[in-house]
């Protein structure tokens, strides 16, 4: 038994893993972000997967039993390769899971008009991820994608909350709805955005509902371990949550608390093996 695997370039997916915790708190959680070579938004699918890769080994390594990719850009460069070509290879039986999936899925239940617009990294944007699921998914939405380059770098200096974020928040609020002004569902793709939720709330107003991706995502492995009890009886039950960091512990722990809003102690480890 062991512990449910949890990857991010950096801070994001700490969000995600707020909500795994709070709806499935039983579990065990070992978090790992590759802050030493984040951010992965502009790299290119060969590096994206290489990385990604070389991280879900080194969570398999440390015992998880699956991992969940909570980075949109991983999962939308490396996770399908991973699953069709190397996990048989590198760990037959295990799981390795994304956050564009679950997403997507429930996309036709949230939009009243099938007009939806999702905010995300310039790479998740460029990859063509979400329209390809959408497309199979539900052919009668129209998806409107807009990449957000400042939104992280906002959240990762900690002026998320500055009278600064409002203009670079309105910019792109604007500009979206310049594309579909009929838009009636917002999806934040990026683990960074929920951060910048009371600035993006304040300038969508009513036009549109917002989603976020960590409850999505959490209620999705709720229901695939449901499915797969096969899985679900190798995870550890001790309600313990561990972080790892490729870059410096105290910085991690000082910019994850933001994500987390509680203390937290990291440990660095190298990637890869």
């Amino acid at each position: 038994m062991g512990p449910i695997g949890v990857f991010d370039s950096g801070y994001g997916g700490l969000t995600v893993l707020r909500d795994l915790r709070k709806r499935l708190p039983q579990y065990d959680y070992l978090y790992l972000g590759d802050n030493a070579r984040a951010p992965y938004g502009s790299r290119s699918f060969d590096i994206v997967y290489r990385f990604t890769l070389e991280a879900v080994e080194k969570l398999f390594s440390m015992g998880c039993r699956m991992v969940v990719l909570a980075c949109n850009t991983a999962s939308a460069k490396a996770l399908r390769t991973i699953q069709q070509h190397d996990l048989e290879r590198i760990a037959p039986g295990r799981r390795v899971l994304g956050v564009i999936r679950p997403t997507t899925e429930i996309l036709g239940s949230l939009s009243r008009n099938s007009h939806v617009g999702l905010f995300a990294t310039p790479g998740t944007v460029s990859s063509g991820s979400y329209e390809i699921e959408v497309s199979k998914l539900w052919p009668q939405i129209k998806l409107t994608t807009h990449a957000c380059p400042m939104w992280v770098p906002l959240v990762e200096n900690l002026e998320a909350d500055a009278p600064g974020a409002d203009y670079f928040v309105k910019k792109e609020i604007d500009a979206i709805f310049a594309k579909d002004p009929q838009i009636d569902t917002l999806v934040l793709a990026c683990t960074h955005y929920p951060l910048l939720l009371n600035k993006i709330k304040q300038y969508v107003a009513d036009r549109a509902d917002i989603v976020r991706q960590g409850e999505i995502v959490a209620e999705s492995l709720a229901d695939y371990l449901s499915r797969h009890p096969e899985i679900e009886r190798e995870l550890k039950r001790g309600a313990s949550c561990q972080f790892l960091t490729t870059e410096n512990p105290e910085k991690f722990n000082s910019l994850g608390e933001i994500f987390l809003s509680h203390p937290l102690k990291a440990q660095r480890v190298e990637i890869p093996m």
